[in-house]
Order: structure tokens, then sequence, then C-alpha cells
């Protein structure tokens, strides 16, 4: 048995794993898809203190170096449930795991437009990561679809790379910081248009362009080689909800204290409530569900 198991291994989970192995409990982070989390889709980061310049794969790098030279274990799995009772079993696709206290770090998953063919076409012209699938359409035009932060980092990315970038925002106004836009407007490359709705993907086997539906219901094409959708992301927590209330959007409902409601289960990073879903106030939080989960442990031996 585990003092504690994390589920997920991005920046909250990391640094719950760190701070619990340099309290020296024993830790199992387990990760379903990709260790460092969605910060690793980032091309760079300039915000994270103490590094002024790194890439979000180079970040998840070291986060997930130093919890692994601490001691850490790692399985890849995924969660189906949690179950409580003298102590909680964490159940998987390929085995169950049990520990004294459990930090829910799931993060969250870039959100879907839910268009016909969309998934069809994911990999053949639309794509969700700039870094990942930007060089396939370097010198031809695409089309980001969003207008947030996201968007926008996702604009200026391939702003660099490719011919032209439209920029398809559903609002009458861009969301995204202000400095991004200015970085944006600058640019030969790119324009925008605001008040619209993607309504079908063009192009049989790969992308060819979008339909768009502006307010007055017309509709117009949007000719490009790529569309990049950047609307949010959406949490994947109904394997917690046996210990954790979820909000109407899915989320993990909690405060700053990480706490779950279960005593011995708490939550941290993009998968709980909060205003402000950044790398450093997920690992922030990491540190707090530690700090408490290290605690409920030694309680509970």
């Amino acid at each position: 048995m585990y003092d504690i198991i994390v589920i997920g291994s991005g920046p909250a989970g990391l640094t719950a794993a760190t701070y619990a192995r340099r309290a020296e409990k024993s830790v199992l982070v387990i990760e379903k898809e990709t260790f460092g989390g969605e910060i690793t889709h980032s091309p760079k980061v300039e915000n994270y203190p103490g590094i002024r310049e790194i890439s979000g794969a180079d970040l998840g790098e070291r986060l997930l170096d130093q919890a692994l030279n601490l001691g850490a274990e790692i399985e890849m799995d995924t969660c189906v449930d949690i179950q409580a009772g003298d102590h909680f079993t964490v159940v998987c696709e390929n085995a169950s795991y049990e520990a004294r206290s459990v930090i829910i770090a799931s993060g969250s998953k870039h959100r879907r437009l839910g268009l016909p063919r969309e998934e069809e076409l994911t990999g053949m012209g639309i794509s969700y990561c700039s870094v990942c699938d930007g060089p396939f359409f370097s010198g031809r035009a695409v089309a980001v679809i969003g207008g947030g932060n996201s968007a926008l980092q996702e604009a200026v990315q391939l702003s660099e790379l490719c011919s032209h970038v439209t920029i398809l925002q559903n609002l009458d106004f861009l969301t995204g910081e202000k400095k991004l836009q200015d970085i944006l407007a600058a640019k030969d490359n790119v324009d925008v248009i605001l008040g619209v709705t993607v309504d079908e993907f063009l192009g049989d086997p790969e992308l060819t362009g979008l339909v768009i539906k502006h307010k007055d219901g017309a509709t117009s094409t949007v000719t490009v080689d790529g569309a990049f959708v950047a609307i949010g992301q959406q949490p994947e927590n109904k394997p917690f909800a046996s210990v954790a209330t979820l909000d109407q959007y899915g989320y993990i409902v909690a405060d700053e204290t990480c706490e779950t409601g279960t005593p011995g289960v708490y939550v941290a990073g993009d998968c709980r409530t909060k205003a402000i879903r950044q790398v450093v106030t997920a690992s922030g939080d990491g540190a707090i569900a530690a700090i408490k989960a290290c605690k409920f442990a030694e309680e509970h031996r």
C-alpha cells in the first residue's frame, strides 16, 4: 500500500509527488496518456517563476525528472473508479492500487466542436495543437477557431510557419490577453473574423475548408488546409464522482484548500473549480494537496 496515489502527471500531479516524496511518503503517480500534462503543448512558457523562457515540453520533462529522482513511482494506466473504505482503492483498467490518501490531478483535455466529421478529419487537417502539428502546415493557410488566450497563442505560433492565419471567433470581440492581440494585429498574414461559428468541415479525405455561419444566418466558406480548434478545455472527472462532487461542467468542486469533501481525497490543478487555470496555480494546488495528503496518511497508518 502506498501512502499517496496521485492521479495525473501534469504540473499539479508532479508537484504533489515531489512534495510528498520530500516528506518521505511512498508515492505512486498514475498517468494514462502524456507525462507533463497540457503544458507540454505550449511552445513557449515565459511566466513560470525563476525560468525566463522554456518550452512546455521541457518544463514537463523537468517536473517529471524531479519527481522520479526523488523516488516517485509511475504507472501507465487509466483510472475508472476510486473506492473508499479503511483505505482507498484506485481501480484502473489494468490493475488496482491501494493508498492511504489520494490526490486527483487529472487535468483537462481539449474541447471539441462536436461537428460531424470532426473526429474523422482529426489528423487529416483538424488539429488541437500547433506545437504538434503546426510544422505540417508550413507555408499553407490555416484557421484558428476560438478567441481566448489558447487560441491567440496558437495563432501567434502558426503565423511564424503558415502563409496565412484566419482567426474565427463566435463573439464580437477577442477575449485573449491584449498583448497577444497586439502581436497578432501587427502581423500581415493574420486576419480575424468575429461573430461567426463553424458550421461544417469540408474536404475528403483531407480538410479543404470550413463553412462558417454569420449572425444574420448567412454562410460563407473559408478555404484552408488546416484548422486548429482552441476553444478551451474539459475535465474528465466521471471516474471520481463517487468521492467528489462535480459541477455542471464536470469540474471537481473544491476551493483553495483542495479538499473534495471526502477525507483523504484531495484535488489539484485544472480539474477543480477555480477562477484561474495557469501552470503556477496548478503547481500551487499540488503543493497544498500534498501537504494535506501527507498529514492524512500519517494519521491513518
